[in-house]
């Protein structure tokens, strides 16, 4: 039964404050959950509660601490937190709204997470396996963000994310392994052309290339042989437009060039014959319908075609997707819907139809590994949480590397599986 809710502001990976919620049950079970933020955010996602004030450039999150501290908290005393549904039922009827906007989809998560926190330790179970039960056992392929552009980066590369996936090993460690030595090699790639080792929000270098998408493709290439690796046997690429923030005037605007539909199909297909890429995440805008539809005929048999803030991890929106023939993926991001039966929804929803899912970090990170746990929790098969740098990265990965450990000779490794 749960007896007492605290919650505080803490901050993220970029210095921007956040939420953390405590959940505390009558048998002496604790949990605690802290929720990022993105960047580049899709306008269908649900609302996060900002105090919108003077203080900290407006981006305080005082008014969500004080929705968790009183009537969440009164709302939830009592309640059996062992059953999650029914913790995120009452969360989504005291909000009352489809946008959770009036207590913050934030405020609902923070608490939502922790409840499931709570949960395990009051069984005396792992995160994962209280998840996910006694099957519960495959690690997800990492894919790897290791050069950053778009919003994530103060560079001139309009591509946000260029993404390295392990297609060699057969354990998980194996697997990350061989991304940390293409992440080394890249870094002393990019020194040996004079260019810059700065990193961006989410581990990624991010330097100032004058060549564009190419050049960076070419570079990520270099590096993946200096490596000693085959590019597209054991390491392929996987790329994040978001596309959105490339759209206006009804077209798309990329390297200095402009694009209508057909033609961005094209060049998604020329990128794809000419280096090993497998995935586009968001390759058109949100609300580009005929785009996705377009991308889809084309390229849907042949690549992983990723809608993040098409779908931003939302049935209604996913169902709409797929009675129109968009995407044959999801990400999925917990804080884009608010609680973590809305979330696990989703995900089962996806694979159900064939799509195959993928969970997701935020450019702006906590230390809080919860998407791990849920990775290998729901089989998602594929992981985004950034470059194998900066900790608030690392707690994902690390947590994945316990996680397998503590699995021993039961676990999986979701190595090229995408469905």
């Amino acid at each position: 039964m749960i007896i007492d809710i605290k919650a505080r502001e803490i901050f993220d990976s970029r210095g921007n404050p956040t939420i953390e919620a405590d959940v505390f049950f009558e048998d002496g079970a604790m949990g605690r959950a802290s929720v990022p933020s993105g960047a580049s955010c899709g306008k269908h996602e649900a609302v996060e509660k900002r105090d919108g004030d003077a203080r900290l450039g407006g981006k305080g999150v005082l008014q969500a601490v004080a929705a968790i501290n009183g009537p969440i908290c009164d709302a939830l005393l009592g309640q059996d937190g062992t059953r999650q549904r029914e913790v995120d039922t009452a969360l989504i009827s005291l909000d009352g709204t489809d946008n959770k906007h009036h207590l913050g989809a934030n405020a609902m998560l923070a608490v939502s997470l922790a409840v499931a926190r709570a949960s395990a330790d009051a069984q005396g179970l792992p995160l994962f396996q209280s998840l996910g039960g006694t099957f519960a056992n495959t690690l997800p392929m990492p894919l790897m963000n290791i050069l950053n552009g778009g919003v994530h980066a103060d560079n001139t590369v309009d591509i946000q994310e260029f993404m390295i996936a392990p297609f060699c090993g057969s354990t998980f460690k194996e697997g990350f392994l061989a991304g940390v030595e293409v992440y080394h090699a890249l870094a002393s790639t990019l020194k040996s052309k004079g260019y810059s080792t700065t990193i961006g929000d989410e581990g990624g270098f991010a330097p100032q290339i004058k060549g564009g998408t190419i050049e960076a493709l070419d570079l990520i290439m270099q590096a993946i042989e200096e490596a000693g690796f085959t590019p597209g046997d054991e390491i392929a690429i996987a790329l994040d437009v978001a596309a959105s923030e490339l759209y206006r005037d009804n077209r798309y605007h990329v390297d200095g060039a402009s694009y209508d539909i057909d033609a961005m199909v094209k060049y998604y297909d020329k990128l794809a014959i000419n280096y090993p890429i497998f995935s586009i995440e968001d390759a058109m805008a949100e609300d580009d319908f005929e785009g996705w539809q377009a991308l889809t005929t084309a390229l849907g048999s042949d690549l992983q075609l990723i809608g993040d803030d098409l779908f931003v991890t939302n049935t209604k929106r996913l169902k709409m997707g797929i009675e129109r023939g968009m995407a044959n993926s999801i990400l999925i991001k917990p804080n884009q819907i608010g609680t973590l039966s809305e979330t696990i929804d989703t995900i089962s929803f996806a694979k159900a139809a064939g799509y195959s899912t993928v969970i997701s970090h935020r450019s702006g990170e906590t230390e809080d590994s919860f998407i791990a746990d849920l990775a290998v929790a729901v089989s998602a098969g594929q992981i985004k949480t950034g470059a194998p740098a900066r900790s608030d990265r690392m707690a994902k990965y690390n947590q994945l590397l316990r996680i397998e450990e503590s699995l021993g000779s039961t676990a999986g490794f979701a190595r090229f599986m995408t469905t």
